[in-house]
């Protein structure tokens, strides 16, 4: 599962409502049950924002800490060039999307669903991942 920017911020930046699901989903990848990847361009994202709340060191230990727990889906021109080309709207979430399936993902998880309408992998917001998986909140 392809984890979009935000319920990686939501985890890392501890913000409420939304850290508790996002944590849970987080601790299922860590255990092995479910497969995690995130697109390269959220780690970079992911820095630069947690660097103006956290400070530059504690930045670079989140990314450490995502480093260790996810698989990489490259962006690269394949994935671009497939971007400029998707039915979705938003060429940020097209990225993602295309990052996802060049990568073998087995789908992506999110807080935006619509945002992703005519996605060619399943879609999930992650209460429904929790649910689909079984896991109680």
């Amino acid at each position: 599962m392809l984890f979009d920017t935000t319920i990686v911020l939501d985890v890392l930046l501890n913000r409420e409502p939304f850290a508790t699901v996002g944590a849970q989903l987080f601790s299922q990848v860590e255990r092995g049950t479910l497969p995690g990847w995130l697109c390269a361009t959220t780690v970079t994202t992911v820095h630069y924002l947690a660097q103006k709340s956290l400070g530059p060191e504690q930045a670079r230990q989140k990314i450490r800490t995502l480093l260790k727990l996810f698989e990489m889906a490259p962006v690269n021109r394949a994935v671009l060039e497939s971007a400029l080309v998707s039915r979705l709207a938003d060429f940020e979430d097209a990225v993602l999307h295309e990052a996802a399936v060049h990568a073998g993902a087995l789908g992506i998880v999110t807080r935006d669903p619509a945002g992703f309408k005519g996605a060619r992998l399943p879609v999930y917001a992650p209460n429904e991942l929790l649910k689909a998986l079984k896991i109680s909140q």
